[in-house]
């Protein structure tokens, strides 16, 4: 018996030590070529680098639950399910998108589903789902999408 209890004692070791040296080799990245270690790069980086803020988290959580499985996990239209429907989902991503649309016409399209927006009767209504902080939460997420270059 003593020799399992020796074995339980390395894995954990083993597994303690992995933790911590991933923590460590991601706390140490190395600055760019004449830059201090301790100042970022740019504000580009910085600002890329920086956690999301919690409503962020939860408009992310949200989205990836709820909205990635058609929308896709950057907001593009390519979700999973999204090539068996017709029409297909919107491109959420789409800088004509994001301008021409208020939060409040998002905030629309979200509770009242496509058809009670004049749309899609494929996008379900999620106003009897979500309380309406998780629809803010969705929205400030969506707002966060950018067209990547091809």
């Amino acid at each position: 018996m003593k020799p399992l209890v020796q074995i339980a004692g390395i894995l954990v070791l083993l597994v303690a030590s992995s933790a911590c040296s991933r923590r460590t080799a991601e706390a140490h990245v190395a600055a760019p070529a004449g830059q201090p270690a301790n100042v970022p790069a740019s504000p580009e980086v910085a600002a890329a680098e920086a956690p999301l803020s919690y409503e962020l988290r939860l408009g992310k959580e949200t989205f990836q639950h709820y909205c990635k499985i058609c929308h896709g996990e950057t907001g593009a239209g390519d979700g999973f399910n999204a090539f068996n429907l017709d029409p297909h989902p919107r491109d959420l991503s789409d800088p004509a998108f994001q301008k021409t649309k208020t939060d409040g016409d998002l905030k629309d399209a979200i509770q009242r589903g496509g058809s009670g927006v004049g749309l899609s009767p494929l996008m379900p209504p999620w106003g009897k789902t979500l309380s309406t902080a998780q629809v803010d939460e969705v929205i400030l997420y969506i707002r966060t999408f950018k067209k990547t270059e091809s």
